[in-house]
């Protein structure tokens, strides 16, 4: 399939402004219980296969993979971190232990022997023993800004040494009163010297460093109710200082037409042009959820320093999108050129429309298989080529 035409792909596209009133769906597919043969019925692209590393989760949402192969699992609404471990290295995991008990808990960062928590309103660390447990945990941080309608928390540790935590808007497009919001902020691993790295951000939950050239990007969610196309969710280069447009700009800088109020001692048309275009959109309502780049060496060569992105799919939309993990292709320079299907089908071709996963966080697994974590039914998938 074309790259660049899967999905509304569109580089840096122009979202354009709605004439009238935006005719807005509410339509979320029904869950369905995971089953061996939902399993069997997901694509992939060939040479690829997908089996189940653990089920059974809950609420299953941020994954991270330690050097010796142990998987963390944040658990949100159980309030737990788990440590599952495959130890026979069947590609399924065979322990299964709980660690922490933070409550709300979501982002997870491993690093320097430490893992790193954050839930709404709090950011924790705890040092990894000998035998993948935790010590108790300690709380860094305990003033994050409330949640509102966007309360999961994500981390990152960037090239710089600083850690890098996602603060996403309390609505669909009000005027924050608390300048934290709506942000990707920036501290030292100690909890020290925060500031905001950039603006303007919605919910950016999935966030990056592209291995080649060091540049920070991120799956910003576009605003809900404008209609089933506008606007289309964004890749973003996030650099320091700058201005990414919500709540007044949609798309590659065009002012909101149903955002009533002007940003502060200016307008929209003045101030949009000044703010940051997408790198990169794609279609509205997909809800993109984890974020990485590869890593690994087990999938062919030609998929080092792409993306990977969980969809986690539309409830805000006539035509249900998302509900499937996309492949970003990122060319020679490191810049993003396209993206493509990678796993689908969960999003299952029934009247009415039903699903089978609401996926979350990615992990690379030691072995270089890819980790997908599916948060309805309580699945870890594991994603492997196999030249088959």
């Amino acid at each position: 399939m074309a790259l660049c035409a899967l999905l509304g792909w569109n580089h840096a596209a122009s979202a354009q402004p709605m004439d009238g009133k935006p005719v807005v769906a509410v339509l979320q597919p029904n869950p369905v219980p995971f089953s061996e043969s939902l399993l069997h019925s997901l694509k992939l692209p060939p040479g690829f296969e997908i089996s189940v590393f653990a089920q059974g989760l809950g609420n299953v949402r941020w994954l991270q993979v330690a050097a010796n192969g142990d998987v963390y699992a944040s658990r949100r609404a159980q309030g737990e971190v788990l440590l599952l471990r495959d130890t026979d290295g069947d590609g399924v995991a065979d322990v299964q232990t709980t660690v922490a008990r933070i409550g709300r808990v979501h982002g997870l960062l491993l690093h320097d022997n430490k893992l790193f928590m954050v839930s709404d309103r709090a950011l924790d660390v705890a040092e990894v023993q000998s035998d993948g447990t935790l010590s108790k945990p300690r709380r860094l941080l305990a003033d994050l800004p409330e949640g509102g309608n966007h309360p999961r928390r994500t981390l990152g540790m960037g090239p710089d040494g600083w850690l890098y935590l996602s603060v996403g808007s309390t609505c669909n497009n009000c005027l924050e009163a608390n300048p934290e919001h709506a942000t990707l902020l920036r501290l030292r691993p100690d909890g020290s010297q925060r500031e905001i790295f950039a603006r303007g951000l919605r919910n950016t939950m999935g966030f990056g460093w592209q291995p080649k050239t060091g540049q920070l990007y991120g799956f910003d969610h576009g605003s809900d109710m404008r209609g089933d196309d506008q606007p289309p969710e964004e890749l973003n280069a996030i650099v320091q200082g700058r201005h990414y447009g919500w709540p007044w700009c949609l798309g590659a800088r065009v002012p909101d037409p149903v955002q009533p109020q002007d940003p502060p001692g200016t307008s929209k048309k003045d101030f949009c042009p000044g703010t940051e275009a997408p790198a990169a959109t794609t279609t509205a309502h997909s809800a993109p959820i984890g974020f990485l780049f590869y890593t690994g060496t087990q999938f062919p060569k030609d998929y080092q320093g792409d993306g990977f992105v969980a969809m986690r799919g539309s409830w805000n939309r006539s035509r249900p999108s998302g509900y499937r993990v996309l492949r970003v292709r990122f060319g020679a320079d490191g810049k993003p050129m396209g993206m493509q299907d990678f796993v689908t089908g969960w999003l299952l071709d029934t009247q009415p429309p039903t699903q089978f996963g609401r996926i979350a966080g990615l992990a690379v697994a030691q072995d270089g298989s890819l980790l997908i974590a599916e948060d309805q039914n309580g699945v870890i998938y594991r994603v492997r080529y196999t030249d088959r």
